[in-house]
């Protein structure tokens, strides 16, 4: 199962509204947070987000929104390429 890296702190936004069902944010996501659930995407756990923006560069339809860069994933990156302790839950 994908790691949770802290509650309640992913700028993941997904609106199913706009969701056309093509698939691709199932497709792309590395950690599943996103599920065909029918003819729609269904959000599985928002606390599962990483914050790559793969689902947001490949949603054409404008039903995501993230924040790539900002949250943990990227804190946890940083802190492995300059060497110093991992502050977000690793």
């Amino acid at each position: 199962m994908p790691y949770r890296h802290l509650k309640n702190v992913a700028t993941l936004e997904y609106d199913p509204a706009k969701c056309t069902g093509c698939r691709l944010c199932v497709e792309v996501c590395p950690h599943a947070v996103f599920v065909m659930d029918g003819k729609k995407a269904r959000l599985v756990d928002k606390d599962l987000c990483m914050e790559c923006g793969a689902c947001l560069r490949n949603c054409p339809f404008g039903a995501i929104a993230v924040e790539p860069g900002v949250g943990c994933a990227y804190a946890i990156l940083m802190s492995r390429l300059k060497g110093r302790k991992i502050t977000c839950g690793d």
